[in-house]
């Protein structure tokens, strides 16, 4: 049984049963047959089906943000941005899919006819995270789609039922039987369709220890797998910067979805010479931002996922205060920042350096470590410091 608690307010949101072997192997055998029809389908046609689901799963946004507002805590103020964003990528991916799969002329050579021509890999298995539901998910379904592949996805169990928005849109969108499927699984059940031999890709959006795992699993099956891992982002401020500008971007790359973002900036570096104006208005912002229950519509910043999530981020703040940095934010100003529950109020620590843990290792949550830097020069080396590749 998989469930999905609320970080909300800690009570079970969804409970699912994850699939029976017997259902996983039914879903990967009729995968597979589907697919031998749908990538005969012209572009076009598949362009079709799948601008259908779009328009499916937009009659449904009303209900989605309440719906991420329970299930990951994403302020509902912001529910409408996940759907909008979704509608953006597919809309997009499906333009361009005429002219991305078409074959490739690599010209002429004398005694030999050459092409290079895009053809269906399969069953694509996608994994999906919680903190960007659809807009992760989306990502690899459509192009899969439109490539003249078939799609099964697994969602993250904090986010499950958005598994079955997707189905819903596919039916109502009267996609073709099996041609997406949707599977609660558990992560041995997850490792074993991967080695199984009955999936041609995956694609998975999450930890580094996670995709170390899905590599393993896929090692001996000779599979393309695509991963978007862990990330410390950083942000420069440079001299000739527009601080107010600066300012605003930065704290909304850093505390927007209370830091849980896979592209999060996650540290600065700021040029002696706007430090005295950087800081101080980048602080006062962040002061504003109101930590609160995810329904309610003043809110700006929500929980994170869960309890154990805001103690790790707490604990990386509380190492680095101890190792020498200074808080400018006063949790305690925070009434629903509370030691053991999901919600943290947002940190802005300056004199750190890269020996603490919050300038180093992912602490996806509301804090933000600032160093201050001499130019252009040191900005770069700090910056590429890091053994993330985002």
């Amino acid at each position: 049984m998989v469930k999905c608690i609320s970080p909300a307010d800690g009570k079970v949101f969804a409970e699912r049963s994850v699939a029976t072997q017997a259902e996983i192997d039914t879903a990967l055998d009729k995968a597979r047959e589907a697919q031998k029809s749908w990538r005969k389908l012209s572009i076009a046609e598949r362009a079709k089906h799948c601008t259908a689901v779009v328009d499916a799963m937009l009659a449904m946004k009303d209900e989605i943000g309440p719906e991420l507002a329970t299930s990951m805590g994403r302020p509902i103020r912001y529910g409408a941005g996940e759907v909008g964003g979704f509608e953006e990528r597919a809309r997009y991916m499906i333009s361009i899919a005429e002219q991305a799969l078409a074959p490739v002329d690599p010209g002429d050579k004398e005694g030999f006819e050459r092409s290079i021509e895009r053809a269906p890999l399969g069953v694509v298995f996608t994994i999906a995270p919680w903190n960007f539901p659809f807009m992760t998910a989306v990502n690899s379904i459509i192009p899969a789609l439109m490539a003249g592949n078939v799609s099964i996805l697994k969602h993250a169990s904090a986010t499950l039922v958005i598994g079955e928005r997707f189905e819903k849109a596919f039916a109502e969108a009267g996609v073709p039987d099996s041609i997406f499927q949707h599977l609660i699984l558990s992560h041995d059940q997850t490792a074993n369709i991967i080695a199984s031999g009955k999936v041609d890709m995956v694609c998975f959006t999450g930890s580094v220890p996670a995709g170390r795992q899905i590599e393993q699993a896929a090692a001996n099956q000779f599979i393309p797998v695509g991963l978007e891992l862990g990330g410390k982002d950083p942000a420069y401020v440079r001299a000739d910067a527009d601080i107010a500008f600066a300012i605003e971007n930065i704290a909304d790359g850093a505390y927007f979805n209370s830091g849980q973002s896979c592209c999060g900036i996650e540290r600065i570096y700021v040029h002696e010479d706007v430090w005295d104006e950087f800081v101080p208005g980048f602080v006062e912002l962040v002061k504003g931002y109101k930590l609160g229950n995810p329904h309610d519509t003043e809110t700006t910043l929500g929980p994170l996922i869960k309890p154990s999530a805001a103690d790790f981020v707490r604990q990386q703040i509380n190492d680095a205060v101890a190792a020498g940095a200074t808080a400018h934010i006063n949790a305690g100003d925070f009434a629903m920042d509370t030691k053991g529950s999901a919600y943290l109020a947002p940190q802005v620590l300056t004199n750190v350096d890269h020996s603490m843990s919050v300038m180093m290792d992912e602490s996806f949550g509301p804090v933000v470590g600032i160093m201050k830097v001499s130019g252009d020069e040191e900005a770069i080396k700090l910056m590429n410091d890091s053994p993330f590749g985002l």
